[in-house]
């Protein structure tokens, strides 16, 4: 096509014109008056099919859809210096970092969120039907601050971000990512008014048109308007550099897109319900392996879902699993988008199918709820303060679900991440929520970079699982094995005796030995380095090991000792203390059998024990009856919910009514020509 190479090219070295399209436009613009009934002749570029493209099934299948050939590449040379090309596969491979379609519609939610900035108070997520073959497409529309025409180009390059530090998208790359894992091609309408002046701008990006026509390079083509001042529905186009190249870039975009003339395309901006906004429409959706759509449009008419392809753990999950948020989340996006965020911005709603999405706080759902402060540590220095909430799910101990769901700058990353894993019950319906900002996220936002810093994380919220349930799992009516306590049993008394020494006789002595008072077998001690002298008698030195032995009913053993006679003499001998203690003893337990007997006798008792039993029978139908007043306060709590969703359903309803009525009497003041400020004919709507 003449005039080609004015497209809006990525990043190909044939764009001469790149940085006049990315500058101001002031010097080099030009109006043309366009008519909202006007219609463009479409001329039929042609297709070049690219070498071994024998069929479209292929092609409509995201994980399939990077397998053709191309032409040969040729490097050219600007400036004598090379410039690096992107190539249309790179459109798909950039995709792949999204493994969850869900997590790429989130993407798109992020650029609503950061829009509340610059006023945004709505974002509107619906099915749409393309005008040209009737099949489904994925409608995105906010009342954001829009983009200009500067602004939609750098959307639609690489890398190119202005947001500020709080906001959640940071990188320049969600949109492209997000849009090419949905659908093959998406078509932007943006409108901003900057200055007193509403520019209109269109940009089609369109994996479709790159691959059929052979592309070697990133091709968007983009038009530009301003609508006329004083006349309500009438646009004049912006021409940025010559006619022929407005006519090449508007008859690409009527080809390749669902709008046929350029008037339909300018009706999109009559329905976006506000001054300024923005609206992604993305077609041409892939399909699973099975050649249906990946996302399901029919189970649900206010859900977007996904198609549950035969997971054998989920077709065995168990009715009470399926119907747990942990669970819907993975397949529903209504479930995905009600925890995405932390905090809602005020005011700020989302609308799902035309029904409003209910921002659901996990932490309400908790049992027994305590708070705990983290303080995480990098490079020595503490950075912030952490509070992570920690109780059981109201469904515990019947449902097995556990884990964290982290938060990074009020954006879910990883919902009910499991960080402790244990074979017992331990750890059962521990959940916890807490916002990490001090840890950086992966580029598809459902992970967090593997650094030192999420592993000590992680080794965190194992402790906290385990202190939690040893705590608190009692309450809900787990057993927790009790430590075992050592027991020890008091020593028996030891008799000790001053030692005396043993005199040694000499050989003329005869072996008569006087009569001497033995000592009991127990309590006689060994003499060690006894040394002394008697007069009329002299004393070998002699060295043995003393030995306190423990008092016992009876001997053990034989001692040895000097002389047969001593050792028969000691032998069989019982303690007096032992015999002395024994006898007591029977005689304390026979008087307590007989002071039990007489209790059990006694009619007290038994009027006592008929007392306990009437009152332990009171209790238990005094429980069941706060069981029951329980049940019917939770069921009639139920009620109220339903109710309060469907007011609110009603309020945003007659919000959106406003809002349109205020918009068109906006319009009317505009065409009768009043100049009046904006700021009067506000306050008087």
């Amino acid at each position: 096509m003449g005039g080609e190479d004015n497209m809006i090219d990525l990043t190909s070295d044939d764009d001469d014109d790149e940085v006049e399209i990315i500058g101001s436009i002031s010097s080099f613009v030009k109006m043309e008056p366009v008519d909202k009934n006007t219609h463009v002749k479409v001329e039929p570029a042609p297709v070049q099919c690219s070498v071994g493209e024998t069929s479209d099934s292929s092609f409509r299948h995201f994980w399939r859809a990077g397998d053709y050939e191309t032409s040969s590449f040729s490097m050219s040379v600007q400036g004598g210096m090379d410039h690096v090309r992107v190539h249309p596969k790179f459109l798909h491979s950039n995709a792949t970092s999204h493994k969850w379609a869900l997590g790429a519609i989130a993407e798109l939610l992020d650029n609503a969120i950061d829009e509340a900035n610059n006023g945004a108070t709505f974002i509107k997520i619906d099915k749409v039907t393309n005008f040209r073959d009737g099949s489904p497409g994925l409608l995105f529309l906010d009342n954001g601050g829009g983009m200009s025409p500067e602004k939609i180009r750098q959307c639609m390059s690489f890398g190119y971000s202005q947001k500020c530090a709080n906001a959640i998208g940071q990188y320049g790359n969600g949109f492209k990512t997000s849009t090419m894992r949905l659908g093959a091609d998406v078509i932007v309408l943006t409108r901003c008014v900057r200055d007193s002046v509403t520019t209109q701008s269109v940009g089609l990006l369109s994996y479709t048109f790159l691959r059929k026509t052979g592309r070697g390079d990133i091709l968007v083509p983009m038009v530009d308007y301003e609508r006329v001042s004083g006349s309500p529905g009438h646009v004049s186009r912006v021409i940025r550099s010559t006619t022929e190249d407005f006519e090449m870039n508007l008859n690409t975009i009527l080809q390749w897109s669902p709008f046929s003339t350029e008037a339909q395309v300018l009706a999109q901006f009559e329905h976006m319900e506000s001054p300024h906004g923005t609206k992604v429409i993305i077609y041409n959706l892939w399909l699973n392996d099975d050649g249906v759509l990946e996302l399901d449009f029919d189970t649900d008419p206010h859900d977007i879902k996904l198609r549950e392809n035969g997971a054998k753990s989920d077709a065995r999950a168990k009715e009470l699993h399926k119907k747990h948020l942990s669970y819907q989340l993975r397949y529903s996006l209504r479930a995905y988008a009600s925890i995405l965020y932390l905090r809602l911005p005020s005011g700020f709603r989302i609308t799902l199918r035309g029904k409003l999405v209910v921002h659901h706080k996990i932490d309400d759902d908790l049992k027994f709820p305590e708070y705990i402060m983290y303080k995480p540590q990098v490079d020595g220095i503490t950075s912030g303060e952490v509070v992570t909430c920690i109780g059981f799910t109201k469904e515990a101990p019947l449902l097995n679900v556990h884990g964290f769901c982290v938060y990074h700058k009020n954006r879910l990353i990883m919902p009910f991440w499991n960080v402790f894993h244990d074979n017992s019950s331990r750890g059962r319906g521990v959940i916890g929520i807490l916002e990490a900002n001090f840890i950086e996220p992966a580029h598809d936002k459902q992970d967090f970079e593997k650094t030192c810093l999420l592993l000590r994380l992680e080794n965190r919220l194992k402790q906290m699982t385990l202190e939690y349930w040893n705590t608190n799992a009692s309450r809900i009516g787990y057993q927790t094995k009790p430590k075992q306590k050592r027991i020890t049993y008091p020593a028996p008394p030891r008799l000790l005796r001053r030692p005396e020494p043993v005199p040694e006789e000499p050989d003329n002595v005869s072996d008569e030995r006087p009569s001497e008072q033995p000592y009991p077998d127990e309590e006689r001690p060994t003499i060690s380095n006894a040394n002394e002298e008697t007069p009329g008698r002299s004393l070998r030195k002699r060295t043995r090991t003393v030995d306190y032995t423990e008092c016992s009913t009876e001997v053990p053993e034989k001692r040895e000792c000097e002389g047969a006679e001593r050792a028969e003499r000691v032998a069989g001998k019982r303690c007096p203390r032992c015999t002395e203690l024994e006898s007591k003893n029977k005689e304390y337990e026979r008087e307590l059998a007989a002071k039990s007997s007489e209790t059990k006798e006694s009619p007290d008792y038994a009027k006592q024990l008929e007392e306990l039993e009437l009152k332990s029978s009171s209790l238990e139908k005094k429980c069941q009856a706060l069981e029951r007043e329980k049940t019917e306060a939770e069921s009639r709590c139920m009620e109220l919910q339903v109710q309060n969703f469907a007011h609110l359903e009603k309020v945003s309803a007659l919000e959106n009514e406003l809002l349109r009525t205020k918009n068109k009497y906006i319009m009317l003041l505009m065409t009768s020509g009043e100049r009046r400020g904006v700021a009067a004919v506000k306050q008087e709507a």
